[in-house]
């Protein structure tokens, strides 16, 4: 069967939350701080992947408006219609990043932002080692997680039932170096989304830059 055709459970979640989750979102202020510190880390018309890339906004919409050529991947046909509608200047495929091809040294910068939690950890070890291989040596990658122990945990995110698996904050930083990939920055903040059905999380935001010349 086609991928684009296979039910993916994180696609189902954002299929129903569509814009819902970028208005719970928007009022991150540390989300809006991680782009600013990437911005200031790019050269001019920097080539971008923007893994599990939501209704376009913020992350790809700051990128593309800074004239960054913007690659976003996402697994839901409704975020990824809604990106290409919101965000012209960038380009956007649904596809799982777990399965999408990443030829190596193909990216000035990495985006992911909380698109790992519905993977087990075998394979967010697995995608992180290889966006890190995917972003050229001295390039950036830029991710946030929600730094929890839990594995396959049964949740309810914004009304939607979910399957959570993540990492202790200590844990996570461990696996981004453990892939090549040097901690220049973090930030750790509890955040509560705009919706009704939400409670405070903890986000963990980590800038880093791919070891190498």
């Amino acid at each position: 069967m086609p991928e684009e055709d296979r039910e993916v459970p994180a696609a189902v979640v954002f299929d129903a939350l569509g814009l819902d989750y970028e208005r719970a979102f928007a009022g991150s202020e540390a989300h809006r701080a991680s782009l600013r510190r990437l911005l200031d880390g790019l050269e001019p018309g920097s080539r971008v992947l923007d893994v599990g890339s939501g209704t376009g906004r913020p992350t790809a919409r700051t990128l593309a408006d800074a004239g960054h050529r913007v690659l976003g991947v996402d697994v839901s046909p409704v975020m990824t219609e809604l990106a290409a509608k919101q965000v012209p200047g960038a380009e956007f495929r649904r596809a799982d990043i777990r399965a999408f091809p990443l030829p190596d040294d193909s990216f000035d910068a990495v985006c992911v932002y909380f698109s790992l939690l519905q993977m087990t950890r075998a394979e967010q070890r697995a995608v992180v080692g290889r966006l890190a291989r995917a972003v050229r040596p001295g390039g950036l990658v830029a991710l946030a997680t929600v730094p929890l122990d839990v594995e396959d945990v049964q949740g309810v995110f914004m009304g939607q039932p979910v399957r959570v698996t993540s990492f202790a904050a200590g844990d996570f930083t461990a696996l981004v170096a453990g892939a090549g990939l040097s901690v220049l920055a973090e930030e750790s903040v509890l955040f509560t989304p705009d919706h009704p059905d939400a409670v405070p999380e903890p986000h963990l935001f980590l800038h880093c830059r791919r070891d190498g010349d």
